[in-house]
C-alpha cells in the first residue's frame, strides 16, 4: 500500500502540471492561426509590454535560462517576428526587438486569444475574481520556489 503522501490524488503538483498542460493545449488552435508556439507567445507578450529588451531580461521575466530563450528567439527571428542586434554599450548583449510583423500580431492575438480562452473556460464555474485569486495564490507558490 502506498503512503498517502505519495498517492497521485494527493499531489498538488500533478494538478498544476495537468492544468498547465491542458491550458497550453487549449491555446494551440489560436496560436497555430498566428503561426507561433506557446513559448513564442510568451516571448511576444513580454515584448508587447516593453519592446527592445536584452535576452537576459526576457529570460528573467519568463523565469527561464538564456540558453532556453536564445534558440526560441532564433526561430522567431527566422519567422521575421523579432530581430536581434548587439547592445550599443555592451556588445556582448543581444537586444531583441519586435519587427513590424511582431507588432501587428498583438492585435490579432488580442482578437483571438482572450475571447477564445473565455469561450473554452465558460463551462467552468469559476468567476473572474476566482481566477484573480488563483493567480495570486500561484504567484505565492512561484515566488517561494523560484531561485
Amino acid at each position: 500500500m502506498a503512503h498517502a503522501e505519495l498517492q497521485l490524488d494527493n499531489q498538488i503538483c500533478f494538478r498544476l502540471y495537468t492544468a498547465a498542460r491542458l491550458i497550453t493545449q487549449a491555446y494551440t488552435p489560436m496560436l497555430t492561426e498566428l503561426g507561433i508556439t506557446y513559448p513564442q507567445y510568451l516571448v511576444l507578450m513580454v515584448l508587447w509590454e516593453k519592446d527592445e529588451q536584452p535576452v537576459n531580461d526576457i529570460a528573467h521575466r519568463l523565469l527561464l535560462e538564456t540558453n532556453t530563450v536564445t534558440p526560441l528567439l532564433q526561430r522567431m527571428e527566422k519567422l521575421a517576428i523579432v530581430s536581434r542586434k548587439k547592445g550599443e554599450q555592451d556588445k556582448r548583449q543581444q537586444i531583441v526587438s519586435l519587427t513590424q510583423k511582431g507588432k501587428e500580431m498583438e492585435e490579432k492575438a488580442y482578437e483571438l486569444i482572450p475571447a477564445g480562452m473565455g469561450q473554452q473556460l465558460s463551462a467552468c464555474p469559476l468567476k473572474l475574481e476566482d481566477y484573480q485569486h488563483l493567480a495570486q495564490e500561484l504567484d505565492s507558490i512561484i515566488n517561494t520556489l523560484k531561485k
